[in-house]
């Protein structure tokens, strides 16, 4: 998800896969314990921005059924689509995050599920400081990606040519915590996506807190 001609690669990938994406990543355990983990700390009726919010689903759909006020954005317009049939409880934009005018302190969290690697790494650097200024003090951040230590790397993702760039995960701390954000728990897991064209991968889920 990112600007310029970037954002409309990023769009197309993304409308190509369209639901197949949800089928191949429904089955992350490791999602759904951040998920819970973030749940555990919203107050009822929390306002949630749900970056790179995809089909919707488990992300929007665990949030807004919880009673959550939820805003996913996401530069596919497919994806929108998807994700406004099925999880009708919450809003959803079809926008680059990174031109979506946020206000200082306006979400109790921000969940940015693997929505970066196709950002250079300033830009991801640029928007989870933006994330973090966009949350109230003590609020909750959730950062999720694929930790390789990769800057414009030509890859294929179910079965797409895709540019990724990313950090590995001693970096990605480094850059949450330069963001303003404390690190409450981490978790590193080995995932492998349903789909023929998919090999195993790593994960990182970061769990912050607006210092």
């Amino acid at each position: 998800m990112t600007g310029g001609n970037d954002a409309r690669g990023a769009a197309a990938v993304f409308d190509a896969l369209g639901s197949a994406y949800e089928k191949a990543f429904a089955h992350s355990e490791a999602h759904r314990r951040s998920l819970e983990w973030l749940m555990g700390r919203l107050a009822p009726g929390s306002r949630v921005l749900d970056v790179g919010s995809g089909t919707g689903r488990p992300t929007a759909e665990t949030l807004a059924g919880a009673g959550h006020d939820v805003l996913g954005v996401d530069v596919s317009p497919v994806m929108v689509d998807l994700a406004a049939r099925q999880v009708p409880a919450a809003t959803f934009r079809c926008a680059d995050v990174r031109e979506l005018p946020l206000e200082d302190g306006s979400f109790d969290a921000v969940c940015v599920y693997f929505s970066l690697l196709q950002m250079t790494r300033a830009e991801q650097a640029a928007l989870i400081g933006r994330l973090a200024r966009a949350l109230r003090p003590g609020g909750s951040l959730v950062l999720a990606t694929v930790p390789l230590d990769v800057e414009g790397v030509d890859a294929v993702f179910m079965g797409r040519p895709v540019r990724v760039t990313s950090f590995p995960a001693p970096a990605f701390v480094e850059t949450a915590t330069q963001a303003g954000l404390t690190l409450l728990s981490e978790e590193n897991t080995l995932f492998t996506p349903t789909h023929p064209e998919s090999s195993p991968e790593p994960h990182v889920f970061l769990h912050c807190e607006r210092r």
